[in-house]
């Protein structure tokens, strides 16, 4: 511009606006999500909330959610929905296989590693072994479901620089989160998946929460692992980016 040209003193502050309005716009690179788990909750499966959680770019299911309390969350809020089955999710019959034994409209994140929204995650489902139900695995089986995993993470590394964002499983990680009982026990194979690939975060279900003092929020490494029974949000800023305060929580 000819009157920037004209006063130096104008040029730079103009390319201090600039430069700004770029740090802005990078702070704003993040990405809303909703994690849900193990509870229907009233304030989601209402027509409000599509007022309510209007600013969620994805949703996250760590499982034993019904398929219907899915499908509505996709259809009133638009956005993607990625999910695990947990222990008291039904296997689908012969004829549903093809769907993935998933909700309509909704990606099973279980043994895959995706790009969403410019965040890599991965998924594995289901809770130790108990009884006959589906989706329940030993430690030994587990073991082997993140073995399988392997190969993609490191896939990420070479491509992105990194090898994940966010680890979606049902069960929490041994010792985090976790009950004593044979059912709600963690698994150990997934503490060494944190300590090697080193997500930011890993949102799990399995374990209800009753008592408001329950930790429901662990640092370990570099990972912070969230229980997400009934729902909670998070903000991840994408990588470069800067994290802003967190949005406030609606009554």
């Amino acid at each position: 511009m000819v009157w920037a040209l004209r006063f130096p003193a104008l040029r730079s502050a103009g390319c201090d606006y600039n430069k700004g309005a770029a740090r802005v716009r990078a702070m704003e690179r993040q990405v809303n999500i909703l994690a849900i788990s193990d509870q229907v909750e009233p304030l989601l499966y209402d027509p409000g909330i599509r007022e309510r959680f209007r600013h969620v770019d994805l949703v996250v299911s760590c499982g034993d959610l019904p398929d219907y309390y899915l499908e509505y969350i996709i259809s009133v809020l638009n956005v993607p929905l990625y999910g695990v089955n947990g222990n008291h999710d039904q296997r689908p019959k012969e004829s549903e296989a093809a769907g993935l034994g998933y909700a309509l409209g909704a990606v099973n994140l279980h043994g895959r590693v995706v790009s969403a929204h410019g965040l890599l995650l991965a998924g594995l489902e289901g809770s130790p072994r108990y009884n006959d139900g589906p989706y329940q695995y030993s430690e030994a089986e587990m073991r082997w479901q993140v073995a399988r995993l392997v190969p993609w993470l490191l896939a990420n590394k070479t491509r992105y620089g990194r090898y994940l964002d966010i680890l979606v499983t049902h069960a929490p990680p041994r010792n985090i989160h976790d009950e004593p009982d044979r059912c709600h026990r963690g698994f150990a194979v997934f503490r060494w998946l944190l300590g090697t690939f080193r997500p930011r975060y890993h949102l799990h279900g399995h374990c209800h929460v009753y008592n408001r003092r329950t930790a429901t929020s662990t640092r370990f490494g570099d990972t912070l692992v969230l229980n997400a029974y009934g729902y909670r949000e998070l903000r991840v800023p994408l990588p470069g980016s800067v994290a802003l305060p967190a949005r406030p929580q609606h009554a």
